[in-house]
């Protein structure tokens, strides 16, 4: 059966990614997959607590969030259209994101001193739940759980582009405040973020010894992209809890 008969799983992913196979002999392999995203997550976290010493010696961060924000947006566009430049778009990626990540947790850092490390706790704890769930298939990727949850994602990244937009004209979007509305926005997103692993792991299964070798780093960009999406989730989660009480 052809991998284009497939639709993808991961709202990072876009369908064209699979619509040719390579003539090789390496194929995509799970191995191959979390090596390099061990790699990439050892070097975003580098870059983080390197950008945290940088804010701790007086140094602002705020442009770092922004420009690695962008910068990962406008990698991640060329990567979709050149799928064949992953292997070098990817761990450049990985850079912009830890330099985003690294500004991002600055703030909770100084002003919270443990908070980051819980989030990165129970961003790990929760993909290994949700790896047992669907190792155990307690919860099954089907059509329909694919559609909402990638239907979800996208409204979600929706509302944030808006309210970003919204920004620059001096309009506040109550998403980035403490109101309840905020933080049960942000709980859903967790949520949604947290399924979108499962679709991770879906993808992955159904194409390992299938895809060609190198799009085993477009593979490691999805699930990069949804951890750092559930990781981000939790701290603004964790943060706003923090100020209201």
């Amino acid at each position: 059966m052809r991998l284009s008969n497939y639709k993808t799983n991961n709202p990072v992913f876009s369908e064209f990614f699979w619509d040719e196979q390579q003539s090789s002999n390496k194929k995509m392999s799970v191995t191959g997959i979390l090596i390099k995203s061990l790699c990439c997550i050892l070097t975003i976290a580098a870059i983080t607590a390197y950008i945290w010493k940088l804010n701790e010696n007086g140094m602002p961060v705020k442009w770092f969030t922004l420009g690695g924000m962008l910068a990962s947006i406008v990698i991640s566009i060329v990567i979709s259209v050149r799928h064949h430049w992953a292997p070098v778009l990817v761990p450049i990626y990985t850079i912009a994101k830890g330099v985003f990540l690294g500004g991002f947790s600055a703030y909770a850092h100084v002003h919270f001193p443990e908070m980051p490390y819980q989030a990165i706790g129970v961003t790990i704890v929760t993909f290994f739940i949700m790896l047992l769930l669907y190792q155990t298939r307690v919860i099954i990727v089907t059509k329909k759980l694919r559609s909402v949850v990638i239907t979800s994602a996208i409204s979600i990244m929706a509302v944030y582009l808006i309210s970003l937009v919204l920004s620059f004209f001096g309009i506040k979007s109550y998403i980035w405040g403490t109101s309840w509305f905020a933080i049960i926005f942000n709980c859903i997103a967790a949520i949604v973020a947290s399924f979108a692993l499962l679709l991770d792991f879906d993808y992955i299964e159904r194409y390992k010894h299938k895809a060609p070798k190198y799009k085993e780093w477009l593979a490691t960009w999805g699930l990069l992209a949804t951890l750092i999406w559930l990781y981000v989730e939790v701290l603004r989660l964790m943060q706003k809890l923090a100020i209201r009480f």
